[in-house]
Protein backbone atom coordinates (compact mmCIF):
# COMPACT_ATOMS: atom_id res chain seq x y z
CA UNK A 1 0.00 0.00 0.00
CA UNK A 2 2.79 2.45 0.90
CA UNK A 3 4.49 1.85 -2.45
CA UNK A 4 1.16 2.64 -4.11
CA UNK A 5 1.15 5.96 -2.23
CA UNK A 6 4.67 6.70 -3.47
CA UNK A 7 3.75 5.77 -7.06
CA UNK A 8 0.77 8.13 -6.89
CA UNK A 9 3.01 10.95 -5.64
CA UNK A 10 5.54 10.34 -8.42
CA UNK A 11 2.78 10.36 -11.06
CA UNK A 12 1.45 13.63 -9.64
CA UNK A 13 4.96 15.13 -9.60
CA UNK A 14 5.56 14.27 -13.26
CA UNK A 15 2.20 15.81 -14.18
CA UNK A 16 3.07 19.01 -12.27
CA UNK A 17 6.62 19.25 -13.65
CA UNK A 18 5.30 19.09 -17.20
CA UNK A 19 2.84 21.87 -16.43
CA UNK A 20 3.54 25.52 -17.13
CA UNK A 21 2.88 28.02 -14.31
CA UNK A 22 0.37 29.54 -16.73
CA UNK A 23 -1.73 26.33 -16.45
CA UNK A 24 -1.04 25.63 -12.76
CA UNK A 25 -4.27 25.29 -10.73
CA UNK A 26 -6.34 25.96 -13.87
CA UNK A 27 -4.53 29.26 -14.39
CA UNK A 28 -5.91 30.89 -11.22
CA UNK A 29 -2.55 32.02 -9.74
CA UNK A 30 -1.36 33.17 -13.17
CA UNK A 31 -4.42 35.41 -13.56
CA UNK A 32 -3.37 37.20 -10.39
CA UNK A 33 0.15 37.64 -11.76
CA UNK A 34 -1.25 38.88 -15.09
CA UNK A 35 -3.25 41.53 -13.21
CA UNK A 36 -0.20 42.69 -11.27
CA UNK A 37 2.28 42.57 -14.17
CA UNK A 38 1.25 45.92 -15.81
CA UNK A 39 2.17 47.75 -12.60
CA UNK A 40 5.68 46.32 -12.71
CA UNK A 41 5.96 47.07 -16.45
CA UNK A 42 5.07 50.71 -15.78
CA UNK A 43 7.66 50.94 -13.01
CA UNK A 44 10.25 49.17 -15.17
CA UNK A 45 9.63 51.51 -18.12
CA UNK A 46 10.23 54.50 -15.86
CA UNK A 47 13.38 52.96 -14.43
CA UNK A 48 14.76 52.35 -17.93
CA UNK A 49 15.06 56.12 -18.41
CA UNK A 50 16.64 56.56 -14.98
CA UNK A 51 19.22 53.82 -15.55
CA UNK A 52 19.95 55.15 -19.05
CA UNK A 53 20.71 58.58 -17.61
CA UNK A 54 22.92 57.02 -14.93
CA UNK A 55 24.78 55.01 -17.58
CA UNK A 56 25.16 58.03 -19.86
CA UNK A 57 26.50 60.21 -17.07
CA UNK A 58 28.94 57.55 -15.83
CA UNK A 59 30.38 57.01 -19.31
CA UNK A 60 30.43 60.68 -20.32
CA UNK A 61 32.47 61.69 -17.28
CA UNK A 62 34.89 58.78 -17.78
CA UNK A 63 38.05 60.39 -19.15
CA UNK A 64 39.17 57.04 -20.58
CA UNK A 65 35.98 56.64 -22.61
CA UNK A 66 35.67 58.92 -25.63
CA UNK A 67 32.10 59.86 -26.56
CA UNK A 68 32.36 58.61 -30.11
CA UNK A 69 29.42 57.72 -32.33
CA UNK A 70 29.94 54.02 -31.55
CA UNK A 71 29.58 54.69 -27.82
CA UNK A 72 26.35 56.64 -28.29
CA UNK A 73 25.01 53.97 -30.63
CA UNK A 74 25.77 51.27 -28.04
CA UNK A 75 23.89 53.26 -25.40
CA UNK A 76 20.86 53.64 -27.67
CA UNK A 77 20.88 49.91 -28.49
CA UNK A 78 20.96 49.11 -24.76
CA UNK A 79 18.07 51.52 -24.24
CA UNK A 80 16.00 49.88 -26.99
CA UNK A 81 16.75 46.35 -25.71
CA UNK A 82 15.86 47.37 -22.17
CA UNK A 83 12.48 48.76 -23.25
CA UNK A 84 11.76 45.64 -25.33
CA UNK A 85 12.66 43.22 -22.53
CA UNK A 86 10.62 45.19 -20.00
CA UNK A 87 7.56 45.00 -22.24
CA UNK A 88 8.00 41.42 -23.50
CA UNK A 89 9.83 39.49 -20.76
CA UNK A 90 6.67 37.60 -19.74
CA UNK A 91 6.16 36.39 -23.32
CA UNK A 92 9.73 35.05 -23.33
CA UNK A 93 9.15 33.37 -19.96
CA UNK A 94 6.01 31.65 -21.23
CA UNK A 95 8.00 30.22 -24.15
CA UNK A 96 10.67 28.94 -21.72
CA UNK A 97 7.98 27.39 -19.51
CA UNK A 98 6.50 25.56 -22.50
CA UNK A 99 9.90 24.33 -23.73
CA UNK A 100 10.93 22.97 -20.32
CA UNK A 101 7.51 21.37 -19.85
CA UNK A 102 7.83 19.59 -23.20
CA UNK A 103 11.33 18.41 -22.26
CA UNK A 104 10.03 16.96 -18.99
CA UNK A 105 7.25 15.27 -20.94
CA UNK A 106 9.78 13.63 -23.24
CA UNK A 107 11.88 12.47 -20.29
CA UNK A 108 8.95 11.02 -18.38
CA UNK A 109 7.31 9.27 -21.35
CA UNK A 110 7.48 5.56 -20.54
CA UNK A 111 9.97 6.09 -17.70
CA UNK A 112 7.58 6.40 -14.74
CA UNK A 113 8.38 2.94 -13.39
CA UNK A 114 6.00 1.76 -10.69
CA UNK A 115 7.64 0.61 -7.49
CA UNK A 116 6.54 -2.73 -6.10
CA UNK A 117 8.00 -5.56 -4.06
CA UNK A 118 9.61 -8.17 -6.31
CA UNK A 119 7.72 -11.46 -6.55
CA UNK A 120 10.58 -13.51 -5.07
CA UNK A 121 10.88 -11.11 -2.11
CA UNK A 122 7.11 -11.27 -1.56
CA UNK A 123 7.29 -15.08 -1.39
CA UNK A 124 10.08 -14.92 1.18
CA UNK A 125 8.00 -12.56 3.34
CA UNK A 126 5.01 -14.96 3.23
CA UNK A 127 7.15 -17.88 4.45
CA UNK A 128 8.78 -16.07 7.37
CA UNK A 129 8.55 -17.49 10.89
CA UNK A 130 6.96 -15.67 13.83
CA UNK A 131 10.14 -13.92 15.01
CA UNK A 132 11.21 -12.81 11.55
CA UNK A 133 7.64 -11.74 10.73
CA UNK A 134 7.45 -9.58 13.87
CA UNK A 135 10.79 -7.94 13.05
CA UNK A 136 9.68 -7.38 9.44
CA UNK A 137 6.36 -5.88 10.61
CA UNK A 138 8.10 -3.37 12.88
CA UNK A 139 10.57 -2.45 10.15
CA UNK A 140 7.83 -2.17 7.53
CA UNK A 141 5.85 0.22 9.75
CA UNK A 142 8.95 2.40 10.25
CA UNK A 143 9.84 2.38 6.56
CA UNK A 144 6.23 3.17 5.63
CA UNK A 145 6.30 6.29 7.79
CA UNK A 146 9.56 7.39 6.16
CA UNK A 147 8.18 6.83 2.65
CA UNK A 148 4.97 8.76 3.42
CA UNK A 149 7.00 11.70 4.78
CA UNK A 150 9.24 11.59 1.67
CA UNK A 151 6.15 11.64 -0.55
CA UNK A 152 4.83 14.79 1.10
CA UNK A 153 8.27 16.44 0.90
CA UNK A 154 8.37 15.63 -2.82
CA UNK A 155 5.05 17.37 -3.45
CA UNK A 156 6.07 20.30 -1.22
CA UNK A 157 9.26 20.85 -3.23
CA UNK A 158 7.37 20.88 -6.54
CA UNK A 159 4.75 23.31 -5.21
CA UNK A 160 7.49 25.52 -3.77
CA UNK A 161 9.07 25.70 -7.24
CA UNK A 162 5.80 26.99 -8.67
CA UNK A 163 5.60 29.55 -5.88
CA UNK A 164 9.11 30.83 -6.64
CA UNK A 165 8.32 31.13 -10.35
CA UNK A 166 5.08 33.00 -9.78
CA UNK A 167 6.81 35.45 -7.43
CA UNK A 168 9.84 36.22 -9.61
CA UNK A 169 7.94 36.63 -12.90
CA UNK A 170 6.66 40.20 -12.19
CA UNK A 171 10.11 41.25 -10.98
CA UNK A 172 11.48 40.65 -14.49
CA UNK A 173 10.33 44.07 -15.70
CA UNK A 174 12.33 45.80 -12.98
CA UNK A 175 15.37 43.56 -13.44
CA UNK A 176 15.52 44.08 -17.22
CA UNK A 177 15.12 47.83 -16.88
CA UNK A 178 18.73 47.88 -15.65
CA UNK A 179 19.88 46.89 -19.15
CA UNK A 180 19.62 50.55 -20.08
CA UNK A 181 22.41 51.48 -17.67
CA UNK A 182 26.13 50.80 -17.69
CA UNK A 183 27.75 47.38 -17.32
CA UNK A 184 27.69 47.38 -13.52
CA UNK A 185 24.00 48.25 -13.35
CA UNK A 186 23.08 45.84 -16.16
CA UNK A 187 24.56 42.97 -14.16
CA UNK A 188 21.24 42.87 -12.28
CA UNK A 189 19.48 41.66 -15.43
CA UNK A 190 22.09 38.94 -15.92
CA UNK A 191 21.74 37.78 -12.31
CA UNK A 192 17.94 37.68 -12.61
CA UNK A 193 18.12 35.68 -15.86
CA UNK A 194 20.48 33.14 -14.28
CA UNK A 195 18.25 32.68 -11.26
CA UNK A 196 15.14 32.39 -13.44
CA UNK A 197 16.74 29.69 -15.60
CA UNK A 198 17.97 27.77 -12.55
CA UNK A 199 14.44 27.67 -11.10
CA UNK A 200 12.82 26.71 -14.41
CA UNK A 201 15.36 23.96 -15.14
CA UNK A 202 14.77 22.53 -11.67
CA UNK A 203 11.94 20.56 -13.27
CA UNK A 204 14.35 18.73 -15.59
CA UNK A 205 16.70 17.76 -12.74
CA UNK A 206 13.75 16.64 -10.60
CA UNK A 207 12.47 14.40 -13.39
CA UNK A 208 15.95 12.95 -14.00
CA UNK A 209 16.42 12.30 -10.27
CA UNK A 210 13.16 10.33 -10.03
CA UNK A 211 13.88 8.34 -13.20
CA UNK A 212 17.44 7.44 -12.14
CA UNK A 213 16.47 6.56 -8.56
CA UNK A 214 13.65 4.32 -9.82
CA UNK A 215 16.23 2.58 -12.02
CA UNK A 216 18.48 2.07 -8.98
CA UNK A 217 15.63 0.45 -7.05
CA UNK A 218 14.62 -1.82 -9.94
CA UNK A 219 18.24 -2.94 -10.42
CA UNK A 220 17.79 -5.37 -7.53
CA UNK A 221 19.94 -6.23 -4.55
CA UNK A 222 23.64 -5.38 -4.27
CA UNK A 223 26.07 -8.17 -5.14
CA UNK A 224 27.46 -8.44 -1.59
CA UNK A 225 24.17 -9.99 -0.33
CA UNK A 226 24.72 -13.23 -2.24
CA UNK A 227 25.58 -15.33 0.85
CA UNK A 228 23.00 -13.84 3.19
CA UNK A 229 19.85 -15.62 4.41
CA UNK A 230 16.69 -15.02 2.40
CA UNK A 231 14.93 -13.00 5.09
CA UNK A 232 18.06 -10.87 5.53
CA UNK A 233 18.10 -10.17 1.79
CA UNK A 234 14.47 -9.06 1.99
CA UNK A 235 15.34 -6.81 4.92
CA UNK A 236 18.19 -5.23 2.99
CA UNK A 237 15.95 -4.95 -0.09
CA UNK A 238 13.28 -2.97 1.78
CA UNK A 239 15.86 -0.76 3.49
CA UNK A 240 17.56 -0.05 0.17
CA UNK A 241 14.24 0.90 -1.44
CA UNK A 242 13.48 3.31 1.40
CA UNK A 243 17.01 4.75 1.33
CA UNK A 244 16.77 5.32 -2.43
CA UNK A 245 13.40 7.03 -2.04
CA UNK A 246 14.92 9.33 0.59
CA UNK A 247 17.85 9.93 -1.78
CA UNK A 248 15.35 10.88 -4.51
CA UNK A 249 13.75 13.50 -2.27
CA UNK A 250 17.16 14.89 -1.28
CA UNK A 251 18.19 15.23 -4.93
CA UNK A 252 14.89 16.86 -5.83
CA UNK A 253 15.24 19.40 -3.00
CA UNK A 254 18.76 20.28 -4.18
CA UNK A 255 17.79 20.48 -7.86
CA UNK A 256 18.20 24.26 -8.19
CA UNK A 257 21.65 24.21 -6.59
CA UNK A 258 22.65 21.35 -8.86
CA UNK A 259 21.50 23.24 -11.96
CA UNK A 260 23.36 26.39 -10.89
CA UNK A 261 26.61 24.54 -10.28
CA UNK A 262 26.41 22.31 -13.36
CA UNK A 263 25.55 25.11 -15.81
CA UNK A 264 27.37 27.93 -14.07
CA UNK A 265 24.22 30.03 -13.65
Amino acid sequence: MVFGFWNDQVSLVFALLGESPVEFKDGGPWEVISGIEPIFVAVGSSLVVLFFVIGFCSESVDVKEEMRFEVILRMLIRLGLAEWFVANNVTIMKAVFTSVGNLVGLLSAGNTTKLKIAADQAEIIKDLGFGESLLMLILAALLSIIIIICGFFLIYTVYFRFMKLLIIVPLGSIAYSTMGGNRMVAHTAVTYSKYFLSVVLEAVVMALAIIICNALINAGLPSFTGDYADWTKTLIYLCEMTFTIALTVGTVKGAQSLVSKALGI
